[in-house]
């Protein structure tokens, strides 16, 4: 237990409206145990007022608890909320499903060639491939990037579709599903026999440009990356050269160093390269699983209890 002032007020960042709908996130705190209210810019705050937000503000340290709408929050200065004393959570946990789902919807698009009969579907072209180009994922080789919520996410469902699924964990503990667990000094081992491997580790220093060119040729040439986690974890310049030289099959990819993409980036031009605008976790019920994670924060916060997803 933790002594702390009560909570007098949840205030809900204008900058939410860059991910959730802002109206339909305060209307999800129905019966809450305090005001919630919208607020913009001009808001200054007290230990008595919990934030959740989008963006970083500097007047959010004198607030009693900031909650980052997102799971990453790099953008938010965790020593300056250290010195503040204030405490900083964010939103991971809670992507398993639909970051899960999409990774796993590239590696079938990829496999049975959905993206390119869509795009032959817009020139009306009755496109017949090479018998040799489609496959199945069942019996394939996946190896994920990291077993945290959205590897796990990734690993469930592509267990459920016969896929033959091996991870990349720093822990070395296993998990239902996942038939090998490697280490990341083995990083090379895991991969090289894989069809697929599944980007799902947090962006660090540690972590930032681990999948370069050394990794691309340890990789199949009929091995496709699928990028669900943070677009500076790939080093951009040697995804395209892997690309254009064949050294690599294809992407799926959900992030990238600079958001937007570019026009001008050579990503959009491979065929055999599917895009998403960063919108993994991106579904209409999105503002309700985060103002789930938020409401029991609330409770735990006015209880005394330690804060889930607690980051500084």
């Amino acid at each position: 237990m933790t002594d702390r002032p009560e909570l007098r007020r949840l205030c809900v960042h204008e900058s939410i409206g860059n991910a959730i709908p802002r109206e339909g996130f305060v209307s999800a705190f129905d019966n809450f145990p305090i005001p919630i209210e919208l607020v913009s810019d001009d808001e200054t705050y007290d230990e008595g007022d919990a934030v959740a937000s989008f963006e970083p503000r500097p007047e959010f340290l004198d607030a009693g608890w900031v909650h980052v709408i997102r799971a990453g929050y790099d953008a938010f200065d965790t020593n300056a909320y250290e010195t503040a004393r204030t405490p900083l959570t964010n939103s991971t946990g809670i992507h398993g499903t639909t970051v899960g789902e999409i990774a796993v919807g590239y590696m079938l698009s990829l496999a049975r060639m959905l993206h390119i009969y869509r795009d032959r579907q817009n020139d009306d072209d009755w496109y017949e491939p090479e018998y040799s180009r489609p496959f199945t994922v069942e019996d394939e080789r996946l190896c994920v990037i990291g077993l945290g919520t959205l590897g796990q996410g990734i690993s469930e469902r592509a267990n459920a579709l016969g896929m033959d699924v091996v991870g990349v964990r720093r822990s070395g503990k296993s998990i239902p599903g996942v038939s090998e667990v490697y280490h990341p000094d083995d990083l090379h081992d895991a991969i090289a026999d894989a069809r697929f491997v599944a980007v799902a580790v947090p962006h660090t220093p540690s972590t930032e440009g681990m999948i370069s060119t050394a990794e691309f040729e340890a990789m199949g040439d009929d091995a496709y990356l699928v990028n669900v986690a943070r677009g500076p974890i790939v080093d951009e310049d040697a995804l395209i050269d892997a690309l254009d030289s064949g050294t690599i099959a294809g992407a799926g990819l959900d992030v990238f160093e600079t958001e937007p993409l570019p026009e001008e980036s050579p990503l959009w031009d491979f065929e055999e390269v599917i895009i998403s605008p960063h919108r993994g976790s991106a579904t209409n019920r999105y503002h309700l699983d985060i103002a789930e994670l938020v409401a029991e924060n609330v409770h735990r916060y006015q209880d005394g209890e330690s804060l889930k997803n607690r980051v500084v």
